[in-house]
Order: structure tokens, then C-alpha cells, then sequence
């Protein structure tokens, strides 16, 4: 039955057009925003999901920062300990030369005065941005020095800090505080030598903790950045749009368009048709 009220064919020949239009803007919006999933509406559970990774990249990155200014700090007091030991060796052969007969003791006693200053020296300046692990406490009150190193979270809950802690390495007490004998003859010289070599057991000690905290720290970053990657792919995964099946349906939904267009034409031009019988 045809009828001049209601234009069936029309109806449904228009919902379809609306249908791919829909379908046709969403795609356009995929193909200039370059995510199939840019908003809630789009998809709620993954949107989600993909805004919490987000914020653990960021989380991430302030992470790699702090254990860059860590990996610094560290860095300087070993670097500073270092130049303790060569500074120590030389001070160690210099007093060995004073059990020799003949020995200029006023002289070898300035040198190594000296060279204990210029240890002291090092233990003051072997400080990054105010925090010196060299001293008997980092900054002046603590005596530890912690280095945010991960966040770790469960589900949906808040994620949970993890540091990494050095602690102050106390070469104002075992270094800079200690005192030389004074070297007179072989005995005092004797003595000397076993003044410095406890002071160097000291700082291969404070060394060789703060090479193991930096291998530490430096292979933490490392980590952190790759998991940061992993994170990155794995929001790429869940909202990039694939820009080559857009790209296929989006000349597939303008063709569409195009037929529907012409159909719902054809269906408003039918009860035109009507009027021919009444001719």
C-alpha cells in the first residue's frame, strides 16, 4: 500500500543516512584526534584504565628526575671519597719517607699537614644541591639520604612510594676529626702511617658503599624508563586509533553516504509517483 501521509521507504532510507553519518563523523574524529578512544563516552573502561596509566607515565617521569638529582649527589661524594684515597696514598708514601734516615721531618710534617687540609677541603665540597653524604649527616639534621626510586599501585588504589636510602658516610668523624702525630723519628713516623691507613679503611669503606648506592640508583633509571616505555605502548594499545583501517573506512562511509543519499532522494520522490494515477 502506498500512502501520501507516511513515507516509509523515506523513513528508513533517512535513519540509515543518520546511521552512517554517525558513523562517518566518529571516524573523521579518529582520523584528526588520532585516538578511537579520546573521551568517556567513547568507551568508559578503557578511558579509564588508559588515564590511570597516563598519570603513572607522569608519576614515572618525576620519578626519573629525582633519581637523576639521587644518581648526582651520590656521584659527587664518591667522586669526592676518590680523591680522598689518592690524596691518602700520597700522605701514606710521604710519612713512609720519614723512617728513612736523614729525613727533613719539618718538612714532610708541613706536607702532610697540608695534604690533610686539602682532605678536609674535599669532605666539605663533595655536596650536590645541599645534601653532602660525606658528612655525619646529609644536610645538617638527617643522616640519611632517601631517593624516591618507584611507585608501585594495586588496582585502582593510590600508588605506593618505594626509596631507595644512603646513608651519611661520617668522614667529619673519621677523616676530618682525626688528628696526625707530629713525626720526630722513626716511632712517631710508624705512627703516622697507622693514623692514615685507618682513615683510608674509613673512606674505601664510605666508597665502596657509595659506589654500590650509585649502581643501584643507575640501574633503577634504567628500569624506570623502559617500564615508562612499556606503559606508553601499552596507552598507544588501548586508544590510538588505527590510522590505516580508519583510513579504509572512512572512503568506505563516504561512499556509503553518497548511496544513502540518493536512496532517501528516490524514496521522497515516490509518492510523486501517486499522482499519476489520478491522471
Amino acid at each position: 500500500m502506498s500512502s501520501i501521509l507516511t513515507n516509509t521507504s523515506a523513513m528508513v532510507a533517512l535513519q540509515t543516512l543518520k546511521s552512517i553519518n554517525s558513523n562517518l563523523a566518529k571516524t573523521q574524529d579518529e582520523i584528526s584526534t588520532g585516538k578511537s578512544v579520546a573521551s568517556a563516552k567513547d568507551n568508559a573502561a578503557i578511558w579509564s584504565i588508559a588515564q590511570n596509566m597516563t598519570a603513572d607515565v607522569k608519576l614515572f617521569e618525576s620519578i626519573s628526575s629525582a633519581l637523576g638529582m639521587g644518581e648526582a649527589t651520590v656521584s659527587a661524594a664518591l667522586t669526592g671519597a676518590e680523591e680522598i684515597v689518592t690524596t691518602l696514598n700520597e700522605m701514606s708514601k710521604l710519612a713512609a719517607s720519614a723512617t728513612s734516615e736523614n729525613a727533613d721531618y719539618d718538612k714532610i710534617n708541613e706536607q702532610l699537614t697540608s695534604l690533610k687540609e686539602k682532605i678536609d677541603g674535599i669532605v666539605d665540597a663533595s655536596q650536590f644541591n645541599g645534601a653532602n653524604l660525606l658528612m655525619d649527616t646529609v644536610d645538617g639534621t638527617a643522616t640519611t639520604f632517601n631517593i624516591i626510586s618507584a611507585a608501585n599501585r594495586e588496582g585502582s588504589n593510590a600508588p605506593e612510594m618505594v626509596y631507595i636510602t644512603v646513608d651519611a658516610q661520617d668522614l667529619k668523624t673519621d677523616v676530618q676529626d682525626a688528628t696526625l702525630t707530629t713525626i720526630a723519628d722513626n716511632g712517631t713516623a710508624e705512627d703516622v702511617i697507622g693514623e692514615i691507613e685507618d682513615m683510608r679503611a674509613a673512606v674505601l669503606t664510605a666508597a665502596a658503599t657509595l659506589g654500590t648506592a650509585k649502581a643501584q640508583i643507575t640501574d633503577q633509571g634504567t628500569f624506570i624508563g623502559k617500564l615508562s616505555d612499556s606503559l606508553k605502548r601499552g596507552i598507544s594499545t588501548l586508544g590510538d586509533a588505527d590510522m590505516e583501517a580508519a583510513s579504509a573506512r572512512l572512503q568506505a562511509l563516504q561512499v556509503q553516504q553518497q548511496l544513502a543519499t540518493q536512496s532517501l532522494s528516490i524514496a521522497n520522490q515516490a509518492p510523486q509517483n501517486i499522482l499519476s494515477l489520478f491522471r
